[in-house]
């Protein structure tokens, strides 16, 4: 059976783990990379055998490209989407789908009228943690959600910031710690919880003078299904602690998993510090499973290149859609979402009003400070 052609926009650290990944991906090959410039791209073509290009266009049709892999900076995503979709190609886009709501739905649209597949990059999904939470939720084994919660407490210094130009502005980087290291967390939250009614939030920049986003915020989330919720996330906290989901049903039982613990990872430059674990379990009969899914969880966790193992088994599950036609696991309009949860609380740090759901484009979006 013809494998699936895919090809990588943007040939920064996390295009690299993306052109990884595809080497395990067996149904699927890397055929091509694409850069505005070509010594970039021609050092991935040297790298990877893949041929690099200048043209999107041309990339696409020369190369006959299926899929595209959008890593590029957060603000340029919506146009490089757009182009690629143009030329008849699926697109996978690293996270968050875009920067501001109307980007998302230009890009969403533009995939229908298409008839082509977008999907979102949210791998910490496929954690077996994080599928767990899930399934015991789905299951009913903690009655109805009722109390969810996001705490990821992280760092990032002045170092990272001046690691590439594009860090820390608005205009480059659309945004801080919402939009850059939360949305995993996010998106987990609302894959877990469902829809939001109303939320209320903040942002500040505490401890980090020299970049002009924010380093910490905060929200109370009430979702339409009555349930409540709370995110607090940062990026001062040195040293870093964890980034930790958790979720409170109604029959007093909880679940939970910590994504990440200590110094959370920097594409293309660090690893991952701790595997990701179940950290609360209060499930009825279940008390004892803890310990047991610590160590089996870990122990899987650091037998896989991890960098590259849950990006593998997104990229294989967006293939397997393109390939039957079928949705992939985290399609655009969960992408969308997640730009939708953080856009509501710089809305409401804004006009210091809380938000309800759901939101449309606002002009104003993507300006912040």
């Amino acid at each position: 059976m013809k494998k699936i052609r895919a090809a990588i926009i943007g040939c920064g650290k996390v295009g690299h783990l993306h052109a990884k990944a595809y080497q395990h991906v067996k149904d699927a090959e890397l055929v091509a990379v694409y850069a505005r410039n070509i010594a970039s791209a021609k050092a991935y073509e040297r790298e990877y055998g893949v041929r690099a290009y200048d043209c999107l266009e041309t990339m696409i049709k020369d190369s006959e490209v299926d899929v595209v892999n959008v890593c590029v900076p957060h603000p340029v995503h919506k146009d490089c989407t757009l182009t690629a979709l143009r030329a008849g190609a699926h697109v996978i886009v690293e996270k968050p789908l875009a920067s501001t709501l109307g980007d998302c739905d230009e890009i969403i649209a533009e995939a229908k009228q298409s008839n082509l597949l977008v999907g979102t990059i949210s791998q910490r999904r496929f954690y077996r943690p994080c599928m767990r939470v899930s399934e015991a939720i789905t299951g009913g084994k903690i009655g109805r959600p009722v109390l969810g919660m996001v705490t990821m407490l992280g760092w990032r210094d002045e170092a990272y910031y001046n690691s590439d130009p594009w860090r820390g502005s608005w205009k480059l980087e659309g945004g801080g710690v919402l939009v850059n290291q939360a949305p995993h967390q996010l998106d987990l939250l609302l894959w877990y919880m469902g829809p939001i009614d109303t939320l209320y939030g903040a942002w500040a920049n505490l401890n980090h003078p020299y970049i002009e986003v924010e380093d910490t915020a905060i929200a109370v989330i009430r979702f339409k299904s009555g349930a409540l919720g709370s995110i607090v996330v940062s990026n001062s906290q040195n040293p870093a602690l964890y980034g930790k989901v958790h979720v409170f049903g109604s029959n007093g039982a909880a679940v939970g998993v910590q994504t990440d613990g200590g110094a959370m990872f920097i594409a293309g430059v660090s690893s991952i510090t701790e595997p990701p674990v179940n950290d609360l379990w209060t499930v009825p009969g279940e008390e004892e499973m803890l310990e047991k899914w610590k160590r089996e969880d870990s122990e899987f966790f650091n037998s896989v290149d991890a960098m590259t193992y849950y990006h593998q088994l997104q990229l294989e599950d967006f293939v397997r859609a393109v390939k039957n036609g079928t949705q992939p696991f985290v399609d655009g309009t969960a992408g969308r979402q997640t730009v939708e949860l953080f856009t509501a609380i710089y809305r409401s740090n804004r006009d210091k009003v809380p938000v309800t759901f759901p939101l449309q484009p606002d002009s104003k979006d993507g300006v912040y400070s």
